[in-house]
């Protein structure tokens, strides 16, 4: 248990620093950021707590899940080596704050009406047993596709609107010589994607049924096995060097116009941003199709340790500037992604962003706002990577038939939970 590694640890820092000098004026930030769009992204958050005197240090560890970056976490943590905070998905700072080693904002929070601004969803996430431990940095959502504007000129394609035009559409960038479907054959990639490929299939009650209760029927149906089987039909519009390619490295495939579609989150609008495309000129985004009036979900989170009193200062500021309305707008413009506070205007965001906040009202407010499996929003983290591992394979021919896969998905979740 993470409690029984931590929570020696924890006694341990906070009487090691009970003592402490004036406050240090540093913020030391873990995170997965590494690539162009992101780390412009990032950069805005540094100029903001450089203008109050606060030093920006990183431990930026690269890999897009962040599956690589939580390894780094806990080997920190386990040594009494607290950041001041670090980038994190929703279970995982569930995970940290009932090991006890978290922070506490809730004052912050209380002062700056974080519970009246926050999404509900959210706040399940960012508040443990009362307490604010983590600020919420924006909204993701992963049902997005993502297409070169003018290779879908060249092809004479129009926006799909069921899974059956999304296969028309691929056959004819296939048969103009074009990467139909960009794809990282990471195991997150592929989970992010097969994601969407569930609620296109299902329909929005079956997602909510399958990946977010892990409804033992559902996971079970021949919805799943259909959905399986579609996401089989999407792998043969992918290039044979995809293997371990890295996200941003796909986006880059149809901002050059190599490959027609990318389905993923919106960071990858980040990379388009720092690019200089705009959408509608160069890019275009439509929802996943079959699931225009639901929104996947992810959220980046800080979740802040519980730091010596020296620090904490430090912590404050940068929770504070965080859920600013300032920097919440200026952050996701950049970053691709929408605020994580519903009072933000959509003034200065682009036609996807304004698309995506719209989305965001429309799925929070019709009960059509749901975790994604994949990103570590719809259950724990044992069973996301269980769900991971299984997609993973059945992508890379290590499960051959849609009816293995169902089996085998149903074993692995059992077993994870």
């Amino acid at each position: 248990m993470l409690r029984k590694l931590l929570i020696g640890t924890a006694l341990a820092s906070g009487l090691a620093f009970a003592a402490h000098a004036e406050d240090v004026k540093e913020v030391q930030m873990l995170h997965w950021w590494t690539s162009g769009g992101e780390a412009a992204a990032l950069n805005v958050l540094k100029q903001d707590l450089a203008k109050e005197g606060y030093a920006w240090k990183d431990v930026p560890v690269a890999g897009g899940g962040g599956d690589a970056a939580m390894t780094a976490l806990k080997a920190m943590v386990a040594a009494g080596n607290y950041p001041t905070a670090s980038q994190m998905l929703g279970y995982t700072v569930l995970d940290y704050a009932a090991a006890g080693v978290m922070g506490d904002l809730t004052e912050t929070a209380k002062k700056e009406g974080w519970d009246k601004s926050v999404p509900a969803a959210l706040q399940k996430f960012s508040v443990y047993d009362g307490k604010w431990v983590a600020a919420p940095v924006n909204v993701h959502s992963v049902n997005w596709l993502w297409i070169n504007k003018a290779v879908m000129d060249k092809i004479g394609g129009t926006e799909p609107k069921t899974f059956d035009d999304f296969v028309a559409l691929l056959d004819k960038a296939k048969a103009a010589g074009v990467v139909p479907l960009a794809l990282g054959g990471q195991n997150w990639q592929e989970a992010t994607m097969f994601d969407s490929v569930v609620l296109s299939t299902g329909g929005p009650e079956f997602y909510k049924k399958a990946m977010n209760d892990l409804d033992d029927a559902s996971l079970k149906s021949d919805t799943m096995k259909k959905s399986f089987d579609n996401l089989a039909k999407l792998v043969t519009y992918v290039d044979p060097n995809f293997s371990g390619r890295d996200w941003n490295l796909a986006t880059a495939m149809v901002i050059k116009g190599d490959a027609l579609v990318q389905v993923m989150g919106d960071w990858a609008k980040g990379e388009f941003h720092a690019a200089n495309k705009t959408p509608g000129t160069d890019f275009l985004c439509y929802r996943f199709p079959g699931t225009d009036g639901s929104v996947i979900y992810n959220s980046d989170m800080f979740g802040m340790f519980n730091v010596p009193d020296d620090r904490k200062a430090a912590q404050v500021a940068l929770a504070t500037a965080t859920l600013s309305k300032s920097f919440q707008s200026a952050f996701n413009v950049v970053k691709g992604s929408v605020p994580a506070r519903t009072d933000v205007p959509d003034t200065d965001f682009d036609a996807c962003g304004k698309k995506g906040i719209a989305d965001l009202k429309k799925a929070n407010e019709g009960g059509t706002l749901f975790g994604s499996l994949a990103q570590g929003y719809g259950a724990p983290p044992a069973v996301a990577n269980a769900y991971k591992d299984v997609v993973s394979k059945f992508v890379h021919g290590q499960i051959k038939t849609s009816d293995e896969a169902v089996t085998e998905l149903v074993k692995a979740i059992d077993d994870a939970k």
